[in-house]
């Protein structure tokens, strides 16, 4: 450990030595990836020849609170003030939260007096639905991009800041408290842990729910789901681990729902612990279950380490097959996963002809690292590789509906996670 804590890293990064929940020291090296480029990074190109900076993506887990954490940091401002993710251009994404929008408004009987907030609101995607009912909503997005669609494309009232204690007691002294407030896919990208979880307890009202969605680490062990540990991804949440963050700051975890978007999300709903409210039997047995399981123990997650080996010798060597083979082979879906994956597993343009994206953001440019051309999704009709790897696993059922075309004329797709399959 002492020898990672003391590697050269460039000036833009910061090396953790404590956990960012609990501030407890000796964090547990169980997992490197090795130095990649920012997984978001795409590259015009014009940015090819240039160099690109890398940092170490090394995985450890708290021994005190659970939490696991990538310990290079990499400021936000860096990370999220132009970004090329767009929610809404997963259908997917869309229904998920025009259903969950319905639900809490009902739940909860939102008016046009309430208020719905969203921390990290993207686009707009899901405050919409809360918009089109006359629910008075505000988006926190600090991409100045993004937040621009979401305002003038969907009507959407939006701050493009980072959201944290001060930005919340500025809203609450001018007035504003939420009903409902959302976060969702977004705790694991905050360096502050505790700076956000104090600012949903000012800006929640005294009988307010927090309704927060994260990728359940579990799910990532248990299918093998390294490519979801990138720079932007800092902590990686069990229900003990989020329910001791919140804990600190007067808020309890009511109940807990595991849902299966993302390959794999545990919600949470939060409220105000002043208010006597009592943990849902759903979130004690998740917490005993997650004691039963080594949800502490370092040799848990060194487990999953050797199998992410084991993946990357089954696909490098079909795809090595294939090639000998004379087949040629892309991939689908330019995201930051797949930028993990085809980085630490050296897969470039040796191997794929090109990446195929249905994010108009993203078609033109070019993966980070390994450099590969991102096309409209309809290049693989026109030039019919035989494979397609697929990068966007947690959306497999959707993009293979919609890529049936290239399926029906002997076009195949390699799934690699949760487990490697041709279909």
């Amino acid at each position: 450990m002492t020898s990672l804590l003391s590697r050269t890293i460039p000036p833009s990064a910061s090396r953790a030595v404590a956990c960012r929940s609990c501030g407890h020291g000796g964090l547990e090296l169980v997992l490197s990836l090795g130095r990649t480029p920012l997984a978001n990074a795409l590259l015009t190109a014009g940015q090819l020849a240039e160099p690109e900076p890398t940092y170490a993506l090394d995985l450890a887990v708290c021994r005190h609170c659970s939490l696991a954490q990538i310990l290079d940091v990499v400021p936000p401002e860096k990370l999220f003030r132009e970004y090329l993710y767009f929610s809404s251009f997963s259908d997917t994404m869309l229904r998920h939260a025009e259903t969950l929008a319905g639900r809490l408004t009902e739940e909860r009987g939102l008016t046009r007096d309430s208020l719905v907030v969203e921390v990290a609101s993207n686009d707009g995607y899901l405050l919409q639905y809360y918009h089109k009912r006359g629910i008075p909503v505000l988006g926190v997005e600090p991409a100045v991009n993004v937040a621009k669609v979401a305002v003038e494309q969907r009507g959407i009232r939006t701050v493009t800041e980072f959201f944290g204690a001060p930005l919340a007691r500025r809203l609450r002294d001018a007035g504003e408290r939420a009903d409902v407030i959302h976060g969702h896919n977004v705790l694991g990208h905050v360096p502050d842990l505790n700076g956000v979880a104090e600012g949903i307890r000012t800006l929640l009202k005294d009988d307010g729910v927090a309704v927060f969605e994260v990728p359940y680490v579990k799910d990532l062990l248990d299918g093998c789901e390294f490519d979801t540990i990138y720079h932007e991804h800092l902590s990686y949440f069990s229900l003990t681990a989020l329910d001791r963050l919140f804990a600190q700051h007067g808020l309890l975890v009511e109940n807990v729902e595991r849902v299966p978007i993302h390959g794999g999300t545990l919600r949470v709903f939060l409220g105000r612990e002043d208010r006597g409210l009592q943990r849902g039997p759903a979130a004690v047995d998740l917490l005993d279950e997650e004691a039963s399981w080594g949800v502490n123990d370092p040799a848990t997650y060194r487990a999953f380490g050797r199998r992410v080996e084991g993946l990357k010798d089954g696909l490098c060597g079909l795809l090595a097959k294939l090639k000998g083979e004379g087949k040629r082979v892309a991939a689908y879906g330019a995201s930051a996963k797949g930028s993990t994956l085809l980085n630490y597993f050296g897969i470039d343009g040796r191997v794929l002809d090109f990446v195929a994206d249905r994010s108009t953001a993203k078609q033109g440019r070019y993966t980070p690292g390994t450099h590969l051309p991102i096309a409209p999704p309809e290049r693989l009709l026109a030039d019919m590789p035989d494979y397609c790897l697929l990068l966007t696993w947690n959306f497999a059922d959707e993009i293979l509906r919609q890529q049936d075309e290239y399926r029906r004329r002997g076009g195949k797709f390699i799934v690699p996670i949760p487990e490697l399959k041709v279909v």
